[in-house]
């Protein structure tokens, strides 16, 4: 049991004053003696002093606002933990190729990617879902949550104004430690969702290649790839001089992950459905998790049983017979 205003509790003592104090007309007789005794009405003042003594402490207690502790109860369920990791450059506010019928420019890649997502987040009740942007660096938007209030919020907040650089490397191994600290619910996944590749050091590369196979993350990499871009999914020719494209260097590197990948690529927002409507189906595993169970606010029901004794003092005072005053 808690207390939202613990404070107050301090009052508790006052609600003894009906039981202490005495009736001012129960000292008013001057002689009692030939007076029989009278149990009943003796046993029936104890009561109202108690019923008195019993609405003083529900108040006192509801004003303290008295709640029971919140519980975590362990479930099993199908779905999984998941870090999504999504691109904020500057290019992802371009739209997808082909606009709408009527000729109007189509849906931009983070609002279309946006709006997907949080499709994917209503489906699955199940999920710890958290949440890394990335441009010019990685922003720790949300850690893995249940809340989907939370989950949703922070995956509306992607389809803001971008930045013009793309540190996919800062963006996943943030992603990673996500999964620090959180007991493995037996699936794990980071979405990495980007219109693009990016260049990661050696020694980044390493540090992801072992960290994925130490928290036991399986990655799915969703391409929004430019109209007449290059293709991952194609052959590329490489030039006598010069490095490789950036999606393709990037490609090559994820295949030598000792972890799951797969790759996608999305030329709209109905590709790029299609492609988070697959990683909804192979992420449907059975997994362990805690349910929190919030307290119960009894705040009402103390005022409840307070109203209850003063409506059943104000009863009997309504009935109740006018003593004699004897005096001399």
């Amino acid at each position: 049991m808690g207390f939202l205003h613990p404070l107050v509790l301090w009052l508790l003592p006052l609600a003894l004053l009906p039981i202490l104090l005495e009736r001012s007309n129960s000292r008013s007789y001057s002689w009692v003696d030939m007076l029989p005794s009278d149990p009943l009405s003796n046993l029936i003042g104890l009561l109202l002093k108690i019923l008195a003594t019993i609405s003083l402490i529900s108040i006192i207690i509801g004003l303290s606002a008295p709640h029971s502790l919140e519980q975590k109860v362990e479930r099993v369920g199908v779905g999984a933990q998941i870090g999504m990791v999504i691109d904020r450059s500057a290019s992802m506010d371009d739209p997808f190729s082909g606009g709408t019928a009527e000729g109007r420019v189509g849906e931009t890649k983070s609002v279309a990617a946006a709006r997907l997502m949080t499709e994917f987040v209503n489906s699955r009740q199940n999920d710890m879902i958290g949440v890394i942007t990335f441009s010019n660096s990685a922003m720790y938007v949300l850690p893995l949550t249940e809340s989907r209030e939370a989950i949703q919020a922070a995956i509306k907040a992607t389809a803001g104004n971008s930045l013009f650089q793309t540190n996919i490397g800062g963006g996943l191994t943030s992603a990673v430690s996500l999964f620090e600290n959180v007991p493995d619910s037996g699936s794990r996944a980071i979405i990495l969702l980007s219109d693009g590749g990016g260049r990661m050091g050696g020694d980044v590369q390493q540090k992801l290649r072992e960290w994925l196979q130490r928290y036991n993350i399986t990655l799915y990499w969703i391409v929004l790839r430019q109209p007449g871009g290059i293709s991952i999914f194609n052959e590329y020719l490489p030039k006598e001089e010069g490095p490789l494209p950036s999606e393709i260097e990037l490609f090559e590197y994820f295949k030598t992950l000792r972890t799951p990948f797969s790759a996608y690529e999305a030329e709209d927002p109905k590709s790029l459905a299609a492609a988070i409507a697959d990683i909804n189906q192979k992420e449907r595993k059975p997994i362990k998790y805690m349910e929190k169970i919030p307290g119960h606010d009894y705040t009402k029901l103390c005022y409840i049983i307070a109203a209850l004794m003063i409506a059943l003092l104000l009863s009997v005072k309504y009935l109740e017979h006018r003593t004699w005053k004897v005096t001399i």
